[in-house]
């Protein structure tokens, strides 16, 4: 194997990989899914879904100790606002990942997405390859030092999603997000339809292409439903209450 592909990924990590076919894999979009020596179809979906994951586990270890005295919620929605897919895009593309993504999807322009989904499959790769300490440290040193204001996110709006969650929280109403169906556009393009429900009464659905747009979008009409109808939180909450009383007795 030549040394261009170990010169790109060194650009972008810092250091150079030891299994160059994770990040090659991580690079590789469902619409070019190449098949291995298996047999089976390979592409990123499933780093995505392992790098999403640590990196809301890493987001969460840098939250807690940078903010030793905040309580869950303040936590829980910084958290989404730092990982939220339009920031996540953003620092795909100026960390040049755009350029070495393959993807045979014709029409990029309202999949944006492609390129955070990425970054969370490379993140996935990185744990993987070097353990969860390095990619604690490329989290952190490249993407939130150097892409990444803390203190600016804080000053930000918080997205529906957290707003939602956080009206929970302090109501003591359990808020949940469904994807109730999933699919592929003409151009190959995942879409998802997700609901969320609140104290188990669905209030809002959404569609976006990929699972954390389709939640925004519910929650959005979930937030503006609440807003218009006090007698719709106070039946939630009175709801909830008398779940919990059930359970404690």
């Amino acid at each position: 194997m030549g040394k261009e592909p170990y010169l790109s990924f060194y650009n972008i990590l810092g250091f150079y990989p030891d299994r160059i076919d994770l990040y090659k894999e991580a690079m590789t979009h469902r619409s070019s899914s190449i098949r291995s020596k298996k047999g089976k179809w390979v592409n990123n979906e499933r780093l995505e879904f392992l790098g999403d994951a640590i990196l809301d586990a890493i987001v969460a270890d840098i939250l807690y100790k940078k903010f030793e005295n905040k309580k869950e919620g303040f936590l829980t929605s910084t958290r989404s606002r730092i990982v939220q897919r339009d920031t996540l895009n953003k620092i795909a593309v100026e960390l040049g990942l755009d350029k070495i993504i393959v993807s045979s999807t014709r029409n990029l322009a309202h999949n944006t997405n492609i390129y955070g989904d990425a970054l969370e499959a490379l993140i996935g790769a990185i744990y993987l390859d070097q353990g969860y300490r390095v990619a604690k440290s490329f989290v952190f040193e490249t993407l939130i030092k150097e892409h990444i204001n803390i203190d600016k996110v804080l000053k930000n709006e918080v997205d529906f999603k957290s707003r939602l969650i956080e009206w929970g929280q302090k109501n003591r109403v359990d808020v949940r997000f469904e994807v109730t169906d999933s699919s592929y556009d003409a151009q190959n393009n995942p879409v998802f339809i997700s609901c969320v429900k609140v104290a188990d009464v669905e209030i809002g659905s959404g569609k976006g292409y990929s699972k954390k747009e389709s939640h925004q979008k519910a929650a959005k009409i979930a937030i503006k439903k609440l807003r218009e109808s006090n007698e719709l939180q106070d039946t939630l909450i009175d709801s909830s209450k008398s779940d919990l009383v059930d359970t404690e007795n």
